[in-house]
């Protein structure tokens, strides 16, 4: 038997698929303790696993950012994603090792697994002296030398010019990175460890072991992966709610399914837009709030719409032709797994990345913003439903996503890493 911590920052879209490898870690017989928010204890101790939570760590509602980060008042875009690396994924990360080093020196434990968004686990590593892998629950943004930052959406150049452009585009890395490259090394001072010697964007990454969501063709097929990483395809369902009330009206119907993900719910962004381009449509339109409670939506919706807090996907998608979404990777993977091919609003944080990479792939369109035009969501949904390529492309996908093998291949995995 081995012994494994498993962390995770307290959202919904990083604790799904680390929840479901500590499922099939403990399944093996091995000891796992999941570090992570209050929210998802019972989530955690469903698997088996048993739950430390953050304590020194300022826990926090992740539909409500702002509460615990004043500074996230107000801000989207840019501003939004840096100011969520620099106070959420940086700045906790010296209380993140406080929690975690009163877990370790009460028992220590044989490997560190952890999700690739947070500073922490490679201060705790090092600061540990634990060997520590890498669970990518997000698009994969492992700089490579063969195309552009990831983070911007932009596809591999294939011409000169776009090879130019992608090597100019790398070059500004360092000078970018200068508030997130300052705010690490205060995180370090504050844990007492010296100044990194590579920059905030190869930090959060393990020279050990990274265990990769997704496939090859959601990340460009690039060629120049580490061989310590390894692809495992879809690692978990989303979480699984009950049938709605009008699940029997779905009974012979074609469906088209309209998500708004789990953070920045405004339904003004992508559900209005469009509920209102498919009112017209000959399908059923069932639509997530993505919202805890609040199944209706504050506005009139049309006679063949169909609304709920949450879905249970895995059961609504292989009825479905098409999902509009604002780009959240775990609900992608899930529609891709499915085979069904998306139209994606993606409008902040990694949403742009993910919409570039369906597009990229040819199994969807990129409305290239997340608050889209009735017109934009209308004319992508029609050429989605009348292209039969998007659907053939999410197919062939789905079948790579079964093959990479999932949460019982990440934990084969990570059961030889521990040894």
């Amino acid at each position: 038997m081995s012994r494994f911590l498993l962390t995770a920052m307290p959202f919904s879209g990083h604790v799904a698929p680390v929840t479901a490898v500590a499922a099939r870690v403990v399944a093996r017989g091995h000891d796992v303790r999941m570090y992570t928010g209050g929210a998802f204890r019972a989530r955690v101790e469903q698997t088996g696993a048993r739950f430390i939570p953050w304590r020194t760590a300022p826990d926090f509602d992740e539909q409500n950012l702002p509460a615990t980060f004043p500074r996230l008042v107000g801000k989207k875009g840019l501003s939004q994603v840096l100011v969520n690396m620099e106070d959420l994924f940086i700045a906790t990360a010296p209380a993140q090792l406080a929690d975690v080093r009163a877990e370790w020196e009460r028992e220590p434990w044989d490997a560190l697994a952890s999700d690739e968004a947070s500073l922490a686990p490679s201060i705790i590593a090092e600061a540990l002296g634990c060997r520590w892998a890498t669970i990518a629950v997000l698009p994969l943004h492992l700089v490579s030398a063969q195309g552009p930052p990831p983070g911007l959406g932009l596809s591999p150049g294939r011409s000169v010019w776009g090879r130019g452009r992608d090597a100019a585009l790398r070059a500004l890395i360092p000078a970018l990175s200068g508030r997130l490259n300052a705010a690490s090394r205060r995180a370090r001072d504050a844990s007492g460890l010296a100044p990194a010697r590579v920059g905030f964007d190869r930090q959060v990454w393990s020279a050990q072991l990274i265990l990769a969501s997704g496939v090859p063709a959601l990340d460009h097929d690039l060629p120049d992966r580490p061989a310590h990483l390894h692809w495992v395809g879809r690692l978990a369902a989303p979480l699984d709610p009950p049938r709605p009330p009008w699940w029997d009206d779905l009974a012979g119907r074609r469906v088209i399914v309209v998500t708004q993900g789990t953070q920045n719910v405004d339904p003004d962004d992508l559900l209005r837009p469009a509920l209102t381009a498919l009112r017209d449509a000959d399908v059923l339109v069932a639509a997530s709030t993505g919202v805890p409670g609040q199944d209706r939506l504050p506005f009139p919706i049309p006679a063949h719409v169909r609304t709920a807090a949450f879905l249970p996907f895995d059961e609504l998608l292989p009825r479905s032709e098409v999902l509009v979404t604002n780009g959240g990777w775990g609900g992608v993977l899930t529609a891709l797994s499915h085979g069904v091919p998306l139209v994606v609003a993606g409008g902040d944080l990694d949403k742009p990345e993910v919409a570039g990479r369906v597009a990229a792939a040819g199994a969807g369109i990129d409305l290239r913003t997340g608050t889209p035009t009735v017109r934009a969501v209308s004319e992508a949904v029609r050429r989605v439903r009348a292209d039969p390529s998007f659907r053939l492309r999410a197919e062939r996908i789905a079948v790579e996503l079964a093959d990479a093998g999932g949460a019982e291949r990440a934990a084969t995995l990570l059961e030889a890493f521990a040894r």
